[in-house]
Parts: structure tokens; C-alpha cells; sequence
């Protein structure tokens, strides 16, 4: 379907309406890069909040900056801004003003400074805005500009089919004149869903969209962009309409801005989550890759590596064209339902209790049949991999396993700022906030951490000097291509990606095991690229949570 036949099919009696408050929109935005720029193994962006790093001389945002050119230098390529805009809940995540950056953090200007040595990723809380935003403040004064840019709901009709993410009522009444209406609220009552029926939402974030990109985004992550259509009678996600404005946002940024790289944020089912590939050139350029940290974690606890491989071999992209934003932890915690039919629900609960045993919480959510079932483990990733128990030196190598199989899997590593400096739970603040995803979340003041990770044989040191190293090692092998073939093997508690080609090819191995396990058949000559230190024979012996890079 072209894009004139999806306008029609969208919006059938605002299509010309659509079609030139795009082209409108075009025309605003006038910042057309001559050609796209083809990711490679050198780029992996840090996803962090605008005030992760806070110190006494000068506002946050400036404060991320000296600590990435000071500390991380040229170790990752990009930085991903989580919402660093006015908002009033969520972390960020209820934005009141799309277009303006929260004074609390900064300006424009120091996501600016930073753009100057690192590729900017910008979200786009798109599915809804805060209450208190202009936007809905105008709905509910009867600004008829606003009239259909929110979803007012039938309270009585049935609503048993939505897919629902957390334990909290759909819809929520708020005030309109001398009217109480119910309004369409999938996250919370602060956070009002966009009703995209409305060709004028549609056309406003387009415009939203490549205001971002003429701020220098690089990359845009669409935020639960799988619920933006609603039709009762379905689960409201995944709908057909969904797809088809992903498609036409990015054929608009593209004819503008084809450096531009659309992510889509769906913490759902593997089978359901990368439908967002499209046919492989029409849709998201990157998919969060949602499966791979439960499962992870699931290796780990089990020693048993059998699933992981059986799934790493099962993966299978549209085209050469796209690939997987891998990642393994982030603000939001650890989603469990991408698990779903790839291993049981007892093995689901029994990650769900090792994570309360390393100081951790587990988010529910409702089944839809009166029941409950863990949506989302929250613990730091750190703490979820490694027992307190046990000694800092075993911990840091079974956590830095999981991140070397994350960094040799084709696609483009996103890493999430605590899992960088080697951070662990902050239970406390999940505690007094209520906020299980606080534990996550912690704000580091940036001259205490400095001193921290100076500290050798510290936890943070140790995570912080290796992490670099492998991520300075990937950046210099083409075999690591984002894009690039991979072969996946088991070998007993060994987990095996093979990448690249030719003389580039270069062979990971990871040992589940808390035993020593040997794996026969290496190249004659191989290094070890970790160490530098050739392989001697034709076998590699890899001690317990080890892992080697041989090319």
C-alpha cells in the first residue's frame, strides 16, 4: 500500500487535510541530509537520564556531558536521552510540553554541547501526554482545536479484550465543563492517550517528530508505540493502523532526514515484537530486542544455555537492511512477558523469586481472567545476575558474561547507565517512592562516582575498565557488523556466537557453568582478543562464567 492509499485508509475524510499539513511540514523543516548513514560495529549508544550524573557545577545535562567525554570518551557513539522534557509522573515518562527541555536538567543548548561529541537518541512519548499538559488542559476547557485529540470513552462498553500493562482502570473521568467524561488512559490517570484517529494528532506529532530530528536526533525511540490505536472489540495493540502510521512517519522523516533511525519500544512477545521490522525497508530501522535480557537471566540462573541457543538460531530479519536495538538492562526493569512461549511460566515465576532474593521487586499485571502474573522484574541487572552472597570478583564476571553475549549478537548495543559504571539495587528508593522502577533509577553524584571507579578491585571498577574494553575491542572488528551473519551453537554449557566472515570472523564463547568446560575444534592460531594471548592447540578451556573472544 502507498502512502496516499494509507492516508485514505486512516483518515478517509481528512486525507487532504493530512496530506498537506505534511507537506507543510516538510517544507518547515528543511534540513535535508544528502545520504543515510549505514550503522556500524563502532556504534552503541548509552541510554541514561538527563540527571543520572549531577555535581555542583552546572546543570545536569552539562554534568552527563563532562562525564561521557571525561570518563567514557569514544566507548559508546551515542547518548539516548530518556524524556528530558516538563512532566509530572513516571520519570518522564508523562511529558507536559513535547518542544521544551525540563529547566531542572538544562537548555536545548546542553543537549546541543552534547550532540557535538556523541549522536543523539531522543524519546517520543507519543501514546499520551500528561494531564496537565497545555494540550489536555485545552480539551477539557472545550478549545474545540483540541476537541478530538483525546479518546472520550463509554465506560459501559466492554473492554475485556484490551490488552491491559498494568493493574490499573483504563479509563479515568476528569472535569469538562459542566461534564464528566471518561477518557482513554492505558498507564495511568496522568497519562492521557493521543487519540490517532484524528488526522490533526497525527499531522502534530509528525510535527513533534522532526522537531526532534532538527534538534540532531539521530536515532527516535517510540515509546508503547503498540497501543496508539484503539478499536473496540481488539486488544488495541498491534492494529493494522498502528503499522501503517509507523510506516508513513518514517517514509515523511526519511525524505528529509534519511540518516534518521526509527526505534520501536514493544515489550511484548518476541513473534508480536518484531512485526515492527514491516517488510524489512518500510518500518523500524531497530527493534528492542525484548527477549534477550529474561532470557539472559535465565540461562544464567538454570546453567543451561539449551533455550538460548535453540532461540538465538530461530532469529530471523526481513532484510539486511534492519536489526535489533540489543540491550539488556534499562529504566523500565525487565520485562517478562517476552518470555512467552519460548520457556514455561514456572521457570517465569522462578526468575520472579530469585529476583526477590537478590533485593529486587516484580510488577504484575492483570490477566484479564481475575488472575495476576509478573509482567516486569525489577532489579537492578547486576544484582539480578549475581547473589550478594557471593564474592565481588565472581559477581562481576557472571554479570559481564551476560553483557559479552549482548555486545557479540548482531545489532546495536544499547547500555543503560548503571549497567556501565557497575551500580547495584537502590531498594531504598523504591521503598519510599513506591515505584518499583526506582530501584533502577538512582541519580549518581558525579565527583563521589568518580572517586569510586578509581578504586581498583571495586565492583565499579572492575565493570567500568572491562565494559570499556570490550566495547573499544568490538568498535575495531568489521565481524561485529550490526547487520552481519551470525551462527549460534551449543557446546554442554557453552554458548557459541560465531560472526563475520572470511579473515574478519571472529568466535565468542561463553560458559554458563560454575564448572570448567572445554570446547574442541578452535582455529589453529586464534587470539584471544580480550588478552591478546594466542590460543595454544585446538581446544580452549574456559573456567566457570568465562568467556573469550577468538578471531
Amino acid at each position: 500500500m502507498n502512502t496516499a492509499s494509507m492516508i485514505q485508509s486512516l483518515y478517509p475524510e481528512d486525507a487532504h487535510r493530512v496530506e498537506s499539513g505534511v507537506q507543510a511540514l516538510l517544507t518547515k523543516y528543511q534540513f535535508k541530509v544528502a545520504t543515510s548513514q549505514r550503522l556500524s560495529q563502532r556504534d552503541a549508544i548509552m541510554i541514561t537520564y538527563g540527571d543520572a550524573f549531577v555535581d555542583d557545577d552546572g546543570p545536569p545535562l552539562d554534568c552527563l556531558r563532562r562525564f561521557a567525554i571525561a570518563q567514557l570518551g569514544d566507548a559508546v557513539s551515542a547518548i539516548h536521552l530518556l524524556p528530558c522534557f516538563p512532566y509530572t509522573s513516571d520519570d518522564g515518562f508523562s511529558v507536559q510540553d513535547y518542544y521544551r527541555i525540563n529547566p531542572a536538567l538544562g537548555g536545548w543548548d546542553d543537549v546541543q554541547a552534547i550532540g557535538e561529541s556523541y549522536q543523539l537518541m531522543f524519546d517520543a512519548v507519543v501514546n499520551h501526554i500528561s494531564q496537565h499538559s497545555q494540550w489536555f488542559q485545552s480539551f477539557l476547557a472545550g478549545d474545540p482545536k483540541y476537541d478530538d485529540y483525546f479518546l472520550v470513552a463509554d465506560p459501559s462498553a466492554d473492554y475485556s479484550s484490551v490488552t491491559r500493562p498494568r493493574a490499573l482502570p483504563l479509563l479515568h473521568p476528569y472535569q469538562r465543563g459542566d461534564q464528566t467524561v471518561s477518557v482513554w488512559t492505558t498507564f495511568s490517570q496522568d497519562q492521557v492517550d493521543l487519540n490517532f484517529h484524528s488526522a490533526d494528532v497525527f499531522v502534530q506529532v509528525l510535527d513533534v517528530l522532526l522537531f526532534y530530528v532538527s534538534r540532531g536526533a539521530r536515532y527516535i525511540r517510540l515509546d508503547a508505540i503498540a497501543f496508539i490505536w484503539k478499536q473496540l472489540g481488539t486488544s488495541c495493540m498491534h492494529l493494522p493502523q498502528t503499522h501503517q502510521i509507523i510506516q508513513l512517519y518514517r517514509h515523511f522523516i526519511q525524505q528529509i532526514a534519511p540518516h534518521v533511525v526509527i526505534i520501536t519500544e514493544t515489550n511484548v512477545p518476541h513473534h508480536e515484537n518484531v512485526s515492527y521490522f514491516g517488510d524489512g525497508y518500510n518500518e523500524a530501522h531497530l527493534v528492542y530486542n525484548f527477549t534477550l535480557p529474561p532470557l539472559l537471566m535465565h540461562s544464567l540462573h538454570k546453567q543451561d544455555v539449551t533455550v538460548l541457543t535453540q532461540w538465538a538460531q530461530s532469529l530471523d530479519l526481513p532484510s539486511d537492511q534492519v536489526c535489533f536495538f540489543n540491550f539488556t538492562a534499562s529504566h523500565d526493569g525487565v520485562g517478562v512477558r517476552p518470555l512467552q512461549g519460548i520457556v514455561p511460566d514456572d521457570d517465569v515465576e522462578q526468575l520472579a523469586a530469585i529476583a526477590r532474593e537478590h533485593g529486587g521487586f516484580v510488577s504484575m499485571r492483570d490477566n484479564g481472567d481475575g488472575t495476576q502474573s509478573p509482567y516486569e522484574i525489577n532489579c537492578n541487572y547486576f544484582d539480578f545476575a549475581t547473589s550478594p552472597q557471593q564474592s565481588d570478583a565472581l559477581r562481576v564476571q557472571r554479570f559481564l558474561l551476560t553483557q559479552s553475549v549482548m555486545l557479540a549478537m548482531p545489532g546495536v548495543p544499547g547500555i543503560y547507565y548503571h549497567s556501565l559504571v557497575g551500580s547495584q539495587n537502590d531498594r531504598q528508593a523504591a521503598i519510599d517512592s513506591g515505584i518499583n522502577r526506582r530501584i533502577n533509577r538512582q541519580k549518581l553524584n558525579y565527583t563521589k562516582l568518580k572517586q569510586e571507579l578509581a578504586v581498583a578491585g571495586s565492583i565499579r571498577h572492575s565493570v567500568f575498565t572491562r565494559y570499556k574494553q570490550m566495547l573499544s575491542v568490538r568498535s575495531e572488528q568489521p565481524a561485529f557488523d550490526p547487520y552481519g551473519p551470525a551462527e549460534y551453537e551449543q557446546h554442554g554449557s557453552v554458548f557459541l556466537v560465531k560472526r563475520g566472515i572470511g579473515d574478519d570472523r571472529v568466535m565468542t564463547l561463553h560458559n554458563f557453568s560454575d564448572q570448567p568446560a572445554t570446547v574442541q575444534g578452535i582455529d589453529a592460531g586464534a587470539v584471544d582478543l580480550l588478552t591478546g594471548i594466542p590460543v595454544a592447540g585446538d581446544s580452549v578451556s574456559l573456567q566457570p562464567f568465562e568467556f573469550r573472544w577468538l578471531k
